[in-house]
């Protein structure tokens, strides 16, 4: 009798061991960190996709560590097959096991990013949208109208319409999905803008402040200069001047824009052409900021009617009054713009010369 129960003890003591033996392997395998991993190596779990099938796309990205029943009990504890979460999940150097399956339990996938750039207009939007991956592109096909149609806005002008900022996206996100985004966040910047503007802004719609600020956006990148720009076409409006600025008038140009504005551009008469239309163009030339649109709402006061830039690569501006001073700043302009092109060709001589 005392032999079995010796017997028995002995076993048990054996199990103990053994059990502590496979604990002690479990648990250095789940925070083992995975070897071979390099930067930027990720694995895409689909819809459908079982946890056995995530394990062999591992195991095809050369993930060895642990056998496959350590992963199965692993992903077991922590719930993982029931709440695996479609995505591109990153496989990090010096991670482990236990690290990525709670990624993928918590859906922490891989976050890329494209970027709507202050001042862009909707051709070098698409063309970004178009060459950001892994962004699904479903918007190749469409012209214009039929992409505000696809986002729930038939017979909008979609210049203007876009946010620029920094939007992240996942794998298996489109082209339609990030404009959505851009266009809510455009929509709720502007509403913003307008609800907070100048009770003297002689803008009648919220569409025109988005049209006078992409129209701010393009002449001046100096951020505090924006609300004197505006501030100048505001007085024009109400003066019933001409605007007189020529990123309208290269925007209507289109392709035949060349780089030059000649002054038999400035007297094509287009739809957007303000040196020979009075008022606001059509629609916006471009994607403004928030800070073009809070400008445009909020136009700075003064009595300059006229601005031109300073010339010495600052791009400031100087302001002026009267037509006399303008054209002062003006030939100060020109006179800055010839020595710098004087001075440019001095320094290329001499590094030729060299």
């Amino acid at each position: 009798m005392r032999g079995c129960r010796n017997i028995a003890i002995v076993l048990l003591l054996a199990a103990v061991a053994g059990g502590a033996w496979v604990w002690q392997r479990y648990d250095s395998f789940a925070n083992q960190p995975i070897a071979g991993l390099q930067a930027g190596d990720a694995v895409v779990v689909e819809s459908g996709d079982s946890f056995a099938r995530v394990l062999r796309k591992l195991r095809g990205q050369g993930v060895r560590n642990g056998s496959d029943i350590e992963w199965r009990l692993l992903a077991r504890r922590m719930d993982v097959a029931a709440r695996l979460k479609v995505g591109e999940y990153a496989l990090r150097p010096g991670m482990t096991p236990l690290d990525l399956l709670r990624d993928m339990r918590n859906g922490r996938v891989v976050q890329h990013q494209v970027t709507i750039v202050e001042g862009w207009n909707i051709r070098q939007v698409r063309a970004a949208l178009a060459k950001a991956e892994p962004l699904q592109h479903e918007t190749a096909n469409m012209d214009d109208a039929a992409l505000m149609k696809a986002l729930g806005h038939p017979g909008e002008h979609p210049e203007g319409r876009f946010l620029p900022e920094t939007y992240a996206y996942s794998r298996g996100d489109s082209d339609l999905d990030v404009l959505k985004r851009a266009y809510d966040a455009m929509d709720k910047a502007l509403a913003d803008a307008w609800d907070r503007r100048a009770a003297d802004n002689p803008l009648q719609t919220p569409y025109e402040a988005l049209i006078l600020a992409s129209v701010v956006e393009k002449e001046t990148g100096v951020a505090d200069e924006r609300p004197q720009i505006a501030g100048v076409f505001a007085r024009r409006l109400k003066a019933g001047m001409l605007l007189q600025t020529d990123p309208t008038v290269i925007y209507g140009m289109g392709a035949a824009y060349d780089g030059n504005i000649r002054k038999r551009d400035l007297l094509a008469d287009t739809p957007y052409n303000t040196y020979t239309r009075v008022g606001l163009p059509p629609t916006p030339i471009s994607m403004p900021g928030r800070q073009a649109l809070e400008a445009a709402a909020n136009p700075a006061g003064g009595d300059a009617l006229f601005f031109v830039a300073v010339g010495d690569g600052s791009g400031r501006h100087v302001f002026s009054r009267s037509v006399s001073e303008h054209n002062a700043a003006v030939a100060a302009y020109l006179q800055q713009l010839r020595q710098r092109r004087t001075a440019g060709k001095e320094k290329a001589k001499g590094t030729a010369a060299q």
